[in-house]
């Protein structure tokens, strides 16, 4: 199905059920009580109209979107209202800041966003089979900002609403008692770019559960042009003669993060780790929290998370609201333009928002810099924060990737921590939970 902009921007604003939730300046807010109906506020985009969807927990995700000639798609005011709390803003911008794919013969490299761009007239226009959900248009700037040259009028966001599996599974422990359980759907925003051989996904998951997946699938045909030997590729059609090259996908994602506004957000670092001591059943395992309160980078580890939170927004449980960033499976790498560098090979970086940091890599204004490790170097203490989050992804080709090659995925997901004292859609029979369960019987 086809959606015009101007059928969104006619849409009425999405009323819900909210509650006195998560207060801001540090305010301990009351535990859900006294019910009343609020209206979902809508953020006043400068290009395209917002996007409002509400879930089947009750909760809703609202966001600007618009496409940008390098990095292709941007969200931007993204917000979350949880069934039954005040809507917060989460993030003040996500996109994807750099995808390099240099070959292991060492003879090719490309920075995708920097050099071609996911957006202009490597954007393609979507069609039924392209996307299941709402076809939805904008204007695309066929150079730069579309000054010159000027824009296309095309169906370039696909829009979603998908099974999201099972939200939840609780089976009582008295025989013949029924399981309470729930699925959940999602949110998901998509784009399709071709950028030479290759044509990627870029899409983008909100969550029932307040979860934000950002990931890339890339597709189209392996590179005529990239054959080699078996120390540099692998083998595919009859026999063992032709060999296409592995190559890495490394793309870094930059989230501006504005958890219930820009400013006063933090970082920490999760790390759990074994001891010397062992308990009655398993070795015991420690885990501490450090605060990271300059820029920098890092680098995974075993049982390793960061989150960001907002120390001046409690939950009603009196905890700060925050994000959590896990990484999940990623081959770590170090960018071409970043080798030998003291602060090259990240997995994870967080700066100081500054307009002109725009990319990972080959940043054009010289002025911030020309990527994050010149971005960190100057170790500025972290107050409007960005995350820089490297996932790589090395493909080594199978003869089932020849012409056109299945969808191969790479991604990270970031999941709500204590941004409520419970689940915002509990279910019957688990209002009381809350904290240590009183004693059986």
């Amino acid at each position: 199905m086809v959606v015009c902009l101007a059928a969104i921007a006619a849409v009425a604003i999405t009323l819900l059920v909210v509650s006195a939730g998560a207060t801001t300046g540090g305010e301990r807010a009351p535990r859900a009580g006294a019910v009343s109906s609020a209206a979902v506020e809508e953020p006043e985009c400068a290009e395209n109209a917002p996007i409002t969807q509400v879930l089947s927990s009750g909760s809703a995700w609202t966001m600007c979107w618009r496409v940008d000639h390098n990095t292709g798609l941007v969200l931007e005011d993204v917000t979350f209202a949880p069934a039954g709390h005040k809507q917060m803003q989460v993030l003040a911008s996500l996109t994807i800041g750099q995808l390099e794919v240099p070959y292991d013969t060492g003879v090719r490299t490309t920075e995708d966003i920097t050099a071609q761009g996911f957006g202009g007239r490597s954007m393609l226009t979507l069609g039924e089979k392209s996307c299941g959900g709402e076809r939805v248009t904008a204007d695309v700037p066929l150079v730069g900002d579309g000054s010159v040259g000027g824009v296309e009028t095309r169906e370039v966001l696909c829009r979603e609403t998908v099974d999201g599996g099972i939200a939840y599974h609780a089976t009582a422990d008295t025989p013949g008692a029924e399981a309470v359980v729930e699925r959940r759907t999602d949110l998901r925003l998509s784009t399709v770019s071709k950028v030479g051989w290759y044509e990627y996904v870029t899409q983008y998951t909100f969550g029932a559960d307040g979860s934000i997946t950002p990931e890339l699938g890339a597709t189209g045909d392996l590179s005529p042009a990239d054959y080699t030997d078996k120390a540099h590729g692998w083998a595919v059609g009859e026999g063992d003669h032709h060999h296409a090259a592995s190559h890495s996908h490394n793309a870094v994602w930059k989230v501006h993060w504005a958890l219930g506004g820009r400013g006063g957000q933090r970082v920490e670092q999760y790390d759990a780790r074994d001891t010397d001591e062992m308990g009655p059943k398993s070795r015991v395992v420690a885990g501490s929290l450090q605060a990271i309160e300059r820029e920098g980078t890092r680098e995974m580890g075993n049982r390793r998370w960061w989150r960001v939170l907002n120390p001046a927004r409690l939950n009603e449980d009196g905890h700060p609201v925050s994000y959590e960033i896990g990484l999940g499976a990623s081959s770590s790498f170090t960018f071409t333009r970043d080798d030998g560098h003291e602060h090259g090979g990240y997995d994870i970086a967080f700066t100081e928002a500054t307009d002109c940091q725009l990319f990972a890599t080959a940043n054009r204004d010289g002025h911030c810099g020309r990527g994050v490790p010149d971005y960190v170097s100057d170790r500025e203490v972290l107050d409007d924060v960005v995350a820089w989050v490297a996932v790589g992804f090395h493909h080594v080709p199978r003869d089932e990737d020849q012409s056109p090659m299945e969808s191969h995925w790479q991604g990270f997901t970031m999941i709500p921590r204590d941004v409520t004292a419970t689940r915002p859609d509990v279910p019957p029979g688990h209002e009381s939970v809350n904290g240590s369960p009183p004693p059986a019987g």
